[in-house]
């Protein structure tokens, strides 16, 4: 890459990183959704080979590998060094990894409870905790419109999760007192929190452009998850490593479709405000229902429809709102 097209390359990421939306992020948090519900497909063939444990590893483990190429090819392409990694880039990596990591616990946590379908529901506000957090502590400020479509796709994930089985909304109050539902809220808390982390690593990263700074951010992050899953792995559940290796022609699917996703996600988080993101990228109900209906050929019912239309409509107000 010329040095005129890198420079403009650079302007647009400091634009982004000085708060104006790079319009990159729509496609970005587009494609964050189908390669994650594409992921999410593949991993259930994983679920009568591995345990849990083993399945959520074979996400970093084999995503590490893909990421780093992805870094690669976009550093030698544009001829940028790797970026020096400093402290505070190290600390919010660290703390991007661990919070996305103690989400996933928690909503593995609200399954052992009663209530558990509440709980799952109670996580996907994850949406409108980032957009409030960022708005008090980053000072990030969304248009009106903007919040309508997060509060919209929030609701249409809810009903999505809940409807047709048989939870009335005075229940649903009642449980958010319930362990599931507080186990729920808790992953989208640290899920928010994770999306905020990488949003500020990517920002600490001097020398490279928007997407090169999230895919160095997502090398650091997914390593970083490794480590720490290899390290539990290896000493609660050693027999679970021989079986991540034995299916490692799917187990390398569902890292590609993770290092790919987390990729797109990060580069949204970049280029835009998380909340947005999060909100366009829960097209992947829409994508995880098509799959269901067009190739399991599951009915859609008439609950499944007002959500996807709430989703639908929360997106479009969101990329109204930023145009």
């Amino acid at each position: 890459m010329g040095r005129h097209a890198q420079s403009g390359t650079n302007q647009a990421s400091g634009a982004a990183r000085n708060g104006q939306v790079n319009p990159i992020w729509l496609p970005a948090s587009l494609f964050g959704g189908l390669f994650q519900a594409w992921r999410t497909a593949l991993q259930q063939r994983l679920r009568a080979q591995l345990s849990v444990s083993g399945a959520g590893l074979v996400r970093y483990l084999y995503g590490v590998p893909f990421a780093l190429a992805f870094a690669a090819v976009w550093l030698g392409a544009a001829g940028d060094a790797i970026p020096a990694l400093g402290g505070a880039f190290l600390g919010f990596a660290a703390a991007g990894a661990v919070t996305q990591m103690a989400g996933t616990i928690l909503l593995i946590m609200a399954f052992g409870h009663r209530g558990f379908v509440v709980g799952t529901a109670f996580s996907k506000t994850e949406a409108v905790q980032a957009a409030l957090v960022t708005a008090l502590l980053l000072g990030e400020r969304l248009p009106l419109l903007a919040w309508f479509g997060i509060v919209a796709g929030v609701a249409g994930v809810l009903i999505l999760a809940l409807a047709g089985r048989g939870i009335s909304a005075a229940e649903l109050g009642r449980a958010l007192g319930q362990p599931a539902a507080l186990c729920g809220l808790g992953a989208g808390s640290m899920f928010a929190l994770a999306a905020i982390a990488v949003k500020l690593a990517t920002a600490e990263l001097e020398g490279v452009d928007l997407i090169g700074s999230a895919l160095v951010t997502l090398v650091v992050v997914m390593a970083i998850q490794t480590a720490l899953h290899l390290l539990w792995v290896a000493m609660r559940d050693r027999a679970t490593l021989a079986a991540v290796v034995r299916t490692w022609r799917n187990s390398s699917q569902v890292g590609l479709l993770s290092a790919l996703g987390s990729a797109c996600w990060y580069i949204g988080f970049a280029a835009a405000p998380a909340a947005l993101v999060r909100v366009v990228g829960q097209v992947e109900v829409v994508f995880t229902v098509g799959f269901a209906h067009f190739y399991l050929r599951e009915p859609v019912r008439w609950h499944e429809i007002a959500g996807l239309l709430l989703v639908v409509g929360g997106v479009v107000m969101a990329l109204i709102a930023t145009l």
